[in-house]
């Protein structure tokens, strides 16, 4: 084993051990408690026997940060990064990517033959691997692994999750011997207090000794509007102030809106947080990275920064992120107010964490924090080899109850589920390059599938409840008839009851017009008296029972009613998966890219494509619409394409008559592939949104940043992402297959106006 210049703790050890003994390992382990250790093991056991590892992460700026430290440590020329805008060392030893990139690798599409791809990797670290729970993004790790050859020890690391041990199995089944390390060994352990707005001047420790509720906190009343001043009181600065008197700083504040971010830096400012000393360096330090960073001068934040506090959250700059990063590493600043992303991965370590609630609004109102997010964001506090304890302080809400909180901090991690999700270019890389029955077999590989009866866990205990329901109302008959013989009895029943009504009413009609009976109606008369006889020959007739076992039927039938609807629906989330594949297979098939399950020229390059549809995109590519425009124009018309529904007014800003006309034929495309996606129940998106189309244009044709970002009421940083999604797709159009060559000199001309500070800075 490799020897560091510290002593390992037990999991690392045994995590290590795995390693070396030729298995694949999931390091199941809290935030902070040292995780990296056993990807660096692995990454020496390459540097000693001369082969290769590749190491993946869920986001690019880890990937980078990664790539900053692992070239620090191991020396430039041995390590590479692969991500998807940037490709530097290719074919180092170590080689720092993108999940998706990694996954891509396995398809052999954009980036070559899977052989070549794989040349010498020994081992491939998967890290932050819980990432598979990620509604939009999870697919990608259940792929990577399914594809991954067996030859290749798979190192996944992960944050506390209930279920390790079912995801430790399925890898085992679905790609080699596989060992869990679990533990929720943390090194600096937690400390938990609580912000009762009723007693503003201390921070009460949630729990007794004994782990019960601290019952001097109390709950929080509704604050109810008075008179025209509907703001709430805000204690922001009550609480770093008690933060910094028991000395807990720094700390990450988290709230769950990006404009309280900014509002709560603002309203800290003036405590003084910061020594001289302490304000002249970082005034030093911004004046050196604005130098490097020229498009920041003059942000309105620099003022805050100084006084040692930060906001920081998707609707800032990434320079700008990078640099309230580097100075809270540097402990220069003792309190950042973030957003839950910062939760993920970001080399960050503070003293103390504050959560600002347990709840959180959704499109569907508020729910609270699930067991993972509060475990996420708690464990950033506590620095290894700094603190000897971390810090969490919950703030009392009126959304949410002291015991609830208690409850969400005592509880265990939830489990991972799958998302896992087969799309247009699954199927064609599937299909490409295996038959109709082996994609099948793979399809079925999948963590969805083997985790079904988790997933389906709800179904299944509905189905139980219903057989228990069945069980406890077997009715003991006390002339022991069959339920079939009470069946029979009540058919006769009724329609002994049905004629007799119909006979006395033709009784009373020959009466009335004194006509004597005719033969037919006394042979009526006659069948009548033979079903009550019939009736009464049965031990039901006379049975004090009857109604209660007749109405016990009805109730039964009802039940195995509702049981057939849950068994079918059963068997339909059991097949999920391939049903989800074959509905895609039949869009493809319907629209000429597959012919006898292989794809077409025009299904190989779709099955190239990286986007949320690639369909929609590849139509839209050979629909010609997008040939003839200028760079300008052809961002502009990408941009609306790639841009997601956003919940908020923007205001409309005219955008280039050519980019209209665009738009409008894809509307037409859109309308199509919409009807039939919805006939085979397929909710892939389909966006239209020119919401910064015109910004583009403006910035292609080389606009200052400040024009753009002035033009519109919204976050820098979403500007910056909505213009790199759109380099992302322009940079396939360079690279796959079948795109006319025109199209292809104006992607790499927008590309490369697209590409300037701040949009290229990562």
């Amino acid at each position: 084993m490799y020897e560091f210049p510290f002593e390992l703790d037990d999991f690392q050890k045994e995590a290590c051990n795995v390693i070396d003994e030729g298995n694949s390992v999931v390091v199941c382990a809290p935030t902070g408690a040292g995780k990296t250790v056993i990807a660096q093991h692995a990454i020496h056991r390459a540097l000693e026997q001369g082969c290769r590892i590749f190491y993946t992460t869920p986001l690019k700026a880890l990937s980078n940060q990664k790539f900053y430290d692992f070239s620090q440590k191991y020396g430039t020329d041995k390590v590479g990064l692969l991500t998807g805008d940037t490709s530097i060392n290719r074919n180092a030893q170590i080689v720092i990517m993108t999940t998706e990139v990694f996954r891509n690798m396995l398809y052999g599409t954009n980036f070559g033959a899977v052989a070549d791809n794989l040349k010498d990797v020994r081992y491939v670290v998967l890290d932050e691997v819980h990432y598979m729970n990620d509604e939009q993004r999870g697919t990608v790790w259940e792929e990577s692994i399914i594809y991954c050859p067996t030859n290749i020890q798979i190192i996944a690391l992960s944050a506390t999750v209930a279920n390790c041990d079912e995801l430790t199995n399925w890898i085992n089944t679905v790609h080699s011997k596989t060992v869990l390390v679990n533990t929720d060994f943390r090194p600096v352990p937690l400390r938990f207090y609580y912000f009762d707005s009723s007693q503003p001047f201390k921070l009460l420790p949630l729990l007794t000794p004994t782990g019960q509720l601290n019952k001097k906190i109390k709950p929080e009343k509704p604050q109810w509007a008075k008179g025209k001043d509907k703001r709430k009181k805000s204690y922001v600065k009550q609480i770093i102030s008690n933060l910094a008197e028991n000395d807990m700083l720094p700390a990450i504040y988290f709230t769950f809106s990006r404009k309280k971010c900014d509002e709560q830096m603002e309203k800290c400012s003036g405590l003084g947080l910061n020594t001289k000393a302490e304000q002249e360096k970082i005034k030093s330090f911004i004046e050196e990275y604005i130098a490097e960073n020229p498009h920041l001068y003059g942000n309105k934040h620099i003022e805050y920064l100084i006084q040692g506090v930060a906001s920081h959250h998707a609707g800032l700059l990434p320079a700008w992120k990078n640099l309230v990063e580097k100075l809270f590493q540097q402990g220069l600043i003792k309190v950042v107010f973030a957003t839950e992303t910062l939760a993920a991965g970001i080399n960050m370590p503070a003293r103390s964490t504050v959560i600002s609630a347990t709840s959180k609004r959704t499109d569907s109102g508020h729910r609270m924090l699930t067991a993972n997010e509060f475990l996420q964001m708690s464990g950033r506090a506590g620095r290894r080899g700094m603190d000897e304890v971390g810090y969490v302080t919950i703030v009392g809400t009126p959304f949410q109850s002291p015991t609830e909180v208690a409850e969400l901090v005592l509880s265990g991690s939830n489990p991972l589920e799958s998302r896992f999700s087969p799309g247009y270019s699954m199927v064609l890389n599937l299909l490409q390059r295996f038959n109709l029955e082996e994609s099948k077999e793979l399809i079925l590989k999948s963590f969805g599938y083997y985790s079904s009866d988790f997933r389906i866990k709800p179904i299944l205990n509905l189905l139980d409840e219903y057989n228990s329901e069945l069980e406890a109302r077997q009715f003991v008959c006390p002339s022991k008839l069959s339920d079939e013989k009470l069946r029979e009895y009540d058919k006769i029943r009724y329609l002994y009851v049905q004629n007799r009504k119909t006979y006395k009413k033709i009784l009373r009609q020959e009466k009335a017009k004194h006509r004597p009976l005719s033969p037919e109606v006394i042979e009526f008369g006659e069948r009548n008296k033979a079903e009550l006889a019939k009736m009464q020959s049965f031990a039901c007739d006379c049975c004090k029972h009857y109604k209660k076992h007749s109405k016990n039927l009805e109730v039964i039938e009802r039940i195995l009613a509702r049981k057939r609807k849950v068994e079918k629906e059963i068997e339909v989330q059991k097949d999920i998966y391939w049903n989800k594949f074959l509905a895609h297979r039949q869009v493809l098939i319907d629209y000429g890219y597959l012919e006898n399950d292989y794809p077409t020229a025009k299904g190989k390059t779709t099955s190239q494509i990286r986007s949320e549809n690639e369909l929609y995109l590849a139509e839209i590519i050979f629909s010609g619409v997008l040939e003839n425009l200028t760079p300008a124009e052809l961002a502009g018309v990408i941009c609306a394409i790639t841009t997601e529904d956003l919940h908020m007014d923007i205001p409309y800003i005219p955008f280039s008559e050519p980019v209209r006309k665009t738009l409008n034929h894809i509307r037409n495309i859109k309308k199509k592939l919409y009807k039939i996606q919805t006939n085979y129940n397929i909710d892939s998106p389909l966006y239209i949104n020119p919401y910064f189309s015109s910004l583009i244009e403006l910035w292609v044709q080389g606009a200052e940043w400040e024009t753009v970002s002035e033009s519109v009421q919204i976050g820098e940083g979403d500007i910056v992402r909505a213009f790199k999604r759109v380099v992302d797709v322009l940079r396939q159009f360079t690279t796959i297959d079948n795109v006319p060559e025109a199209l292809v000199f104006t992607a790499r001309e927008a590309i490369e106006k697209i590409q300037r500070a701040p949009v290229d800075i990562d």
